[in-house]
């Protein structure tokens, strides 16, 4: 029997065999072939961490509830899971091998410990007592004593020692990377205009006869690796307990999260893969996986710039909006007429600008935020401080639960404070994923309200790497349901529904998208039933969501044309009863695709809205998130183009098929890349 859905898991793993087809594309610069890799590995992480531990968590779970939940039973899911990682595996261990000759070729040269110079090898040893020993603990393994905690997200060392006269059995250590303190990448002295590179792992392995000195063992063997962890937590109701102190026990709980992978060089002592296991306690269910020498590739992301060097193409150069080009303030045009940013080819500099203008306005009374993920050194976190240090009313929903990002959170909520700004913490049960901001300023006895609703984080940082859309408007209907999100922030114990009731501003979540959604997917059903135009175009993250993609089957069976560009998870299954199949695509390339857009032909009305909201049940059941309609023609018809655009591409599109193979769109015409063209496109109308 054909397949309804396509489990969500098995299609993430589908995704991130895009993101290795990146990896693998000797058209794509070196240097991002190896961020790929990295990106390809610290994905995969991420996946065991979150995703497969759910799965298993389930296992325990009744099998008809939690195939509901899964599309599938679990068990058969984490089966096929396997099979698709070690293949996976084995195509990035080829692509990594393929990399290195293409950077030999550059004279760039990766250093194993018994690969070093006399030169380097006085280097290496100097360089781990100047820089490493400090951070270096050994630890001794036997079965007498208790196995020590290994983190997860590190790298380690399984070492091997005897004594050549020695008739005891080998003895055995660990030895944690210390690459937050010292770094993963050293450069090694070199005489000719070759360049060598060698890992901390390997510093410290041609070391091993210093660190073990008062021992006595004259043979070493160290292999790397690694475990993942189970990274979910759940809240405790303790009432007596603040959210943000739940927040970071749940954190601090995280260390005690059960191994979900066991990651290691297959060269390693068969031993001590043996001892390993039965002592972190890991069962054959679990992922068990023999891999090449170097894990934790996802510090590749941060290789060093070592190659020859690399013109960034005028496309990658942002730009300024046309209409915020000239020296007039920001809030003088978007009090006019609405603007519509699209990033990274406008600079995200204009939020920016924005925030610091109502910093500084002695009319501006109050600034109201939402953050689910800040930059490190927060620009607009800046400008928010420097607001209430000039008498302003600053109030920054932070959200607390952003994934791995809690403690990064927990940090600016304390700074925040320390400051005097007004810091909410959500809705119990509910994240706050929307992106959203509000101005308001009194001038002559009048208040006048403007900000912002955008498909991505406030983020100067990954405002340069992912295409989002923000919308930089003073529309009423839309600000005042800004407000009533913002109100029901401040009181989170209230009736939700009520709430978060909208007027004709927002769509939001948990109240009214889903059903709003599906209202508008029954009219293009009406229309095309009734012979006329029916069409539906759809960009968004992950589709996931089961009514969603019901609705969305019900349509393709009364011949609405349907169009999608979806990035990562993509569950729906092309059916023989479709009048027009679903034409799905996945555009990974340089940029992250980040933005949500969804465009109903509604009888020519031409509806559309961008949003924060993937179509994924989490979203759309568990988070407050926020759509906003498209009300200016000339916004409407820019986003149709682009989307248009991006449903043109043949040279980074890959179809969405049933056999979930990433094939790419033929490039039969002239090769047609997206994110190129977008910037053309952008870029010629800034010239007019």
């Amino acid at each position: 029997m054909a397949r309804k859905f396509v489990p969500r898991d098995i299609s993430w793993l589908s995704f991130n065999g895009r993101v290795l087809q990146e990896a693998a594309d000797k058209t794509v610069p070196l240097i991002s072939r190896i961020k790929f890799l990295g990106i390809f590995s610290n994905n995969l992480d991420e996946f065991f961490r979150v995703r497969v531990a759910g799965l298993k968590r389930a296992l325990a779970v009744d099998e008809k509830e939690a195939k509901n939940i899964f599309f599938e039973k679990p068990q058969l899911i984490l089966n096929a899971l396997n099979t698709l990682v070690i293949k996976q595996q084995k195509k990035f261990d080829n692509t990594w091998r393929d990399v290195q000759k293409e950077m030999a070729k550059q004279r760039v040269y990766i250093k194993n410990s018994s690969e070093l110079s006399e030169e380097q090898q006085h280097f290496v040893k100097q360089y781990y007592i100047d820089e490493v020993e400090s951070s270096v603990i050994p630890l001794l393994l036997d079965d007498l004593r208790p196995m020590p905690y290994l983190r997860d997200k590190s790298l380690y060392l399984g070492v091997a020692m005897k004594k050549t006269d020695w008739q005891y059995e080998t003895k055995f250590a660990v030895i944690e990377i210390p690459t937050a303190q010292v770094g993963r990448f050293i450069l090694l002295p070199c005489p000719n205009k070759e360049v060598h590179v060698i890992l901390l792992e390997d510093v410290i392995k041609f070391n091993l006869p210093h660190i073990f000195s008062f021992f006595g063992f004259d043979e070493f063997t160290a292999h790397a690796f690694k475990i993942t962890r189970d990274a979910e937590f759940d809240l405790d109701n303790d009432i007596n307990t603040s959210f943000a102190d739940k927040i970071a026990k749940a954190v601090k709980s995280r260390r005690k999260g059960k191994p979900t992978r066991f990651v290691f060089d297959q060269e390693m002592d068969a031993t001590l893969v043996d001892f390993l296991i039965k002592k972190l306690n890991i069962s054959k269910k679990d992922s068990i996986i023999p891999g090449q020498k170097i894990h934790n590739f996802k510090d590749f992301m941060n290789f060093p710039a070592v190659f020859r060097k690399y013109h960034k193409p005028k496309e990658r150069n942002s730009f300024l909006h046309p209409d915020l080009a000239d020296q007039t303030r920001i809030t003088d045009v978007i009090t006019k007429k609405d603007i519509l940013l699209s990033f990274p080819y406008h600079t995200f500099e204009h939020v920016i600008d924005l925030l610091r203008e109502a910093a500084m306005d002695p009319d501006v009374l109050s600034i109201q935020i939402t953050a689910y993920r800040l930059a490190s050194n927060s620009k607009v976190a800046n400008a928010l401080v420097n607001a209430v240090r000039n008498g302003k009313d600053v109030t920054v929903m932070l959200e607390l639960r952003a994934r791995f990002d809690e403690t990064h959170n927990l940090e600016w909520k304390e700074r925040f404070e320390m400051e005097g700004v007004k810091v909410l913490l959500g809705i119990p049960n509910k994240k706050i994923h929307a992106k959203l901001g509000i101005i308001k300023k009194r001038v002559h006895g009048k208040t006048i309200q403007y900000g912002f609703v955008s498909t991505g984080n406030i983020n100067e940082k990954t405002a340069k790497l992912y295409g989002d859309y923000c919308l930089l408007t003073s529309n009423r209907t839309v600000m005042a349901d800004i407000n009533k999100i913002f109100n029901a922030l401040r009181r989170p114990k209230q009736d939700l529904e009520q709430s978060l009731k909208m007027g004709r501003g927002l769509l939001v979540c948990p109240n009214d998208m889903r059903n709003t959604i599906m209202h508008y997917f029954d009219v293009e059903i009406a229309e095309a039933q009734a012979g006329r135009k029916a069409h539906v175009i759809v960009k968004i993250n992950s589709l996931s969501d089961k009514l969603l993609i019901k609705k969305i089957y019900e349509a393709a069976e009364a011949g609405v044309k349907i169009q999608m560009i979806v990035r990562s998870i993509y569950c729906a299954v092309n059916q023989k009863t479709f009048i027009h199949p679903i034409h799905a695509i996945s555009i990974v390339d340089e940029y992250l695709e980040h933005a949500r857009v969804f465009y109903f032909h509604h009888g020519g009305k031409d509806l559309t809205y961008i949003s924060s909201a993937d179509w994924m049940t989490r979203n759309l059941d568990h988070r407050i998130e926020a759509a906003v309609k498209i009300n200016d023609k000339k916004l409407k018809a820019d986003i149709l183009d682009m989307l248009k655009i991006q449903l043109k591409d043949n040279v980074k599109a890959r179809l969405l098929n049933n056999n979930l193979d990433n094939e790419y769109v033929k490039n039969e015409d002239t090769p047609f890349r997206s994110q190129i063209e977008l910037y053309k496109y952008l870029k010629n109308k800034s010239a007019h």
